[in-house]
């Protein structure tokens, strides 16, 4: 995935083709869905949990790094536009499954097959996107990161990964950081009632600072009223089933985007450097893959670490760091792995013993606070 340089010295619009990929693999997986029958039950999982890890495994490995030549306008364009064709995509996909939901002739498997197809998409293409949009400085993106998480009832998700997980990542008080032998279940249920408590509290000290209570200017209430809305509104237009359907795939959604929060943290911890300060986040406190198809797919996501040191930086710059925990497969199989609790211990714990003995857990309750944020990328 390196950035190849034009004629100009820039870096090359086609260095930006990979990142259209998804949009190529969500359509055969829809198209396979159409199909009907079994097919719309099967082609969501299969494409997800079969293909994506075989081509992973068949595919291999890259580690190449970006160019430091800047981007020439076309690359520019091409690599934003790879984030915003997600809106229009997820908000059509959502459409079709309101619709093909609500049709009489439409069997149960066919419906739950459906719903799992706008869930995945939602997770993979939706929060996926988001995750990069909420992070740039620019209105307009944060705004269409906004609508995406919108579409799975989650724009709390925002606040809390931008101004809580990033500060607490690979301690004890991040929702988002899975401890050593934490299941999945019990981690998703963690991370998303104390996610959105933390939501809640970031919110209540951003107004306490700037004097302002006013409850119609919290974005936690914000973000529930937009989901309650659209919520009531599908309801409304579709009826039960529709407003049920939008209800599902938003839980498919979260659970994907948990499961990978699961995968990128687990059983990682910061040290504990003095009373309340933790030492600063560094490469080694995320879990990478190098896996080209998975990260030409979610945007460079599994590049986690350069993301967390440098939490502005551009999905299309971010950078391999061979010294970072390097999981053995893509997200797709690690998803499966953290499924089966023997299996992913059997493969994760070898991995985290050879890193060194995690650091001492605090003593006392009150020793436990945030330490200040990354530093910001410069070339943001």
């Amino acid at each position: 995935m390196e950035d190849r340089p034009d004629d100009s010295g820039g870096v090359h619009a086609r260095s930006a083709l990979p990142f259209f990929l998804i949009y190529l693999v969500s359509g055969i997986g829809f198209a396979l869905a159409l199909r009907g029958g079994y097919y719309t039950f099967v082609a969501p999982l299969v494409m997800t949990f079969v293909a994506v890890p075989l081509f992973d495994a068949l595919i291999g490995l890259d580690t190449r790094n970006p160019s430091d030549a800047p981007a020439g306008p076309l690359a520019r364009a091409l690599f934003r536009l790879a984030t915003w064709v997600a809106v229009p995509s997820q908000a059509a996909l959502l459409g079709w499954g309101l619709w093909f939901a609500t049709r009489r002739e439409a069997s149960p498997i066919e419906i739950v097959g459906a719903l799992l197809a706008v869930g995945i998409t939602g997770g993979v293409i939706g929060i996926t996107v988001a995750h990069e949009l909420v992070h740039r400085s620019s209105r307009l993106d944060r705004t269409f990161g906004g609508v995406l998480l919108a579409l799975v009832s989650y724009l709390h998700w925002a606040i809390e990964h931008v101004g809580g997980h990033h500060r607490r990542v690979a301690t004890l008080d991040d929702p988002a950081t899975a401890r050593l032998g934490e299941i999945l279940p019990a981690f998703m249920a963690r991370s998303v009632v104390r996610g959105f408590q933390s939501a809640w509290q970031i919110e209540s000290a951003r107004a306490a600072r700037r004097g302002n209570h006013a409850p119609w200017r919290n974005r936690v209430l914000h973000g529930v009223a937009i989901s309650t809305a659209l919520t009531a509104a599908i309801g409304l237009l579709g009826g039960p089933r529709a407003m049920a359907f939008f209800l599902g795939q938003s839980v498919v959604a979260i659970a994907f985007l948990e499961t990978v929060n699961y995968i990128e943290h687990y059983g990682l911890q910061r040290r504990l450097v003095s009373p309340g300060v933790y030492e600063r986040v560094t490469s080694l406190h995320s879990w990478n893959s190098a896996h080209w198809l998975t990260n030409a797919l979610l945007f460079n996501l599994q590049r986690h670490s350069d993301h967390h040191v440098w939490p502005a930086r551009p999905y299309h710059k971010l950078r391999h760091r061979p010294e970072s925990p390097q999981l053995p497969t893509g997200y797709a199989g690690m998803a499966l792995l953290a499924m089966v609790p023997p299996l992913w211990r059997r493969v994760m714990h070898p991995r985290l013993a050879a890193l060194g003995p995690p650091p001492a857990p605090p003593a006392r309750e009150d020793d436990r606070a945030p330490p200040a944020s990354a530093p910001r990328s410069p070339d943001a």
